[in-house]
């Protein structure tokens, strides 16, 4: 989309002001009303059916016509599979169909989770405004671009359209200083995050990362960060571009694109700083994303289920971190299942031509087919009653793995494997590193 910005603006902008001006075709500050239009919008089987019901209730006619913008869409088949039963097949079906019928692109089963596959099969690009009927498109975020969540009525709009209504959302500016330690992951600093800034801290705000510690964190951190920032009540997680970014989009796109930066005497709600050396392991208890303690404080608690994977916690380096840890623990403890899902087709395949895969299958690993898996409880294995699970996953509030009487505990990949190899809630810190 060409536009010009309006000049002679009043102030400096927001990361998010200025890419969601981007959108809009003018200059738009906290609190406007912007009439946007979306570079990429992406629904799962979870969102597309409804969206294509309101689609039809807005024709005079009652028909489903063609999307306004077919070319920017994507339709990812990732919450639903074989084990999710024919009423689930349908509506995939149903997604499936209507794609086909008008162009639309369709991430199929087994390729992975939408998230992952539109950051690294580049239709997210920095500076642009992209939206997800699911709130993990918080995600996009991690390559500065405008990434967020969205209901189906929303996709419908952009189906009927092309655009979108957002109020643009004040912005809260996350300072990092320093490096994390070898003991600790990015997912340590965003439950650090949670746990200081609760489940509503930072609801319908922007949380915009900055500081020298940016520099130090690489892509699968910055997405990790993006992609848990909506469970602080965020409406997106903003990075800037910079070496790191263009090195990972280098490989995957040779589109053009032209990143966005936030003006020096932009207006902040508030500002945080965090101190990433100082960061420990962490674990966010039952039912609530910000019941976070250190995890040495947590006891000495059993755990039946570990589960690596979703878009939080599914690439390669989180893999990679687990791995070591079940080697030099030699293997699963007694008593203990270990799912690994893969977030992407891509991954997998990654993990299979080095033999990790292999090894965690010889450690006593389960393996099961790219996608959202048992994170949302719709397909995958779900826990039976009275387990407790320690999930790489961004969600922990009862019933998100398909069992409300089950038990779910976040913490990072290594955490994750830690307790795998020793069968309970245990500080990375005490384990051979």
């Amino acid at each position: 989309m060409s536009i010009a910005l309006q000049p002679g603006s009043m102030r400096g902008q927001t990361l998010a002001e200025k890419l969601l001006s981007r959108a809009a075709g003018k200059t738009v500050y906290a609190g406007d009303l912007a009439i946007c239009e979306p570079d990429a919008a992406m629904g799962t089987d979870g969102s597309i059916p409804m969206a294509l019901d309101y689609f039809r209730d807005m024709q005079e006619d009652g028909t489903l016509p063609a999307p306004a913008h077919a070319d920017r869409l994507v339709f990812a088949l990732d919450h639903y599979g074989p084990v999710s039963g024919a009423r689930a097949l349908a509506l995939q079906a149903r997604a499936r169909d209507y794609a086909q019928a008008h162009g639309v692109c369709v991430y199929e089963v087994g390729e992975g989770i939408g998230h992952q596959l539109m950051l690294e099969r580049g239709r997210v690009l920095p500076g642009q405004l992209a939206l997800g009927a699911d709130s993990h498109a918080v995600s996009y975020g991690a390559l500065n671009a405008f990434g967020s969540g969205i209901g189906s009525s929303d996709f419908a709009g952009i189906l009927q359209c092309g655009q979108i209504w957002l109020k643009v959302p004040g912005t809260i500016r996350v300072v990092l200083m320093g490096k994390l330690p070898p003991y600790a992951s990015a997912k340590d600093l965003a439950l650090t995050m949670a746990r200081r800034l609760g489940a509503g801290g930072a609801n319908y705000l922007a949380l915009e990362f900055a500081g020298p510690g940016v520099a130090t964190l690489d892509m699968d951190d910055r997405i990790v960060l993006a992609n848990m920032s909506v469970e602080m009540g965020a409406k997106a997680g903003l990075f800037p571009y910079d070496t790191c970014t263009g090195a990972w989009l280098a490989t995957r796109t040779d589109a053009p694109f032209e990143p966005a930066a936030a003006d020096a005497d932009a207006v902040y709600v508030r500002t945080l700083t965090f101190n990433l050396d100082a960061i420990a392991p962490q674990v966010a208890l039952p039912h609530r994303v910000d019941n976070v303690v250190d995890i040495n404080a947590a006891g000495n608690t059993k755990i039946d289920m570990v589960y690596l994977g979703t878009c939080t916690g599914g690439r390669t380096k989180d893999y990679r971190e687990a791995l070591d840890v079940l080697r030099q623990g030699g293997g699963v403890a007694a008593g203990v299942r270990l799912i690994v899902t893969p977030a992407s087709a891509a991954i997998q395949a990654e993990l299979e031509e080095s033999g990790m895969l292999a090894e965690f299958q010889t450690l006593g690993a389960e393996l099961q087919p790219p996608g959202c898996g048992s994170c949302c409880g719709t397909c995958g294995s779900v826990p039976a009653d009275g387990e407790r699970v320690l999930s790489t996953a961004n969600r922990n509030f009862k019933g998100r793995m398909g069992n409300r009487q089950a038990q779910i505990y976040l913490a990072s990949p290594r955490a994750c494997a830690t307790a795998a190899v020793t069968g309970r809630l245990t500080d990375p810190r005490e384990t051979k590193q």
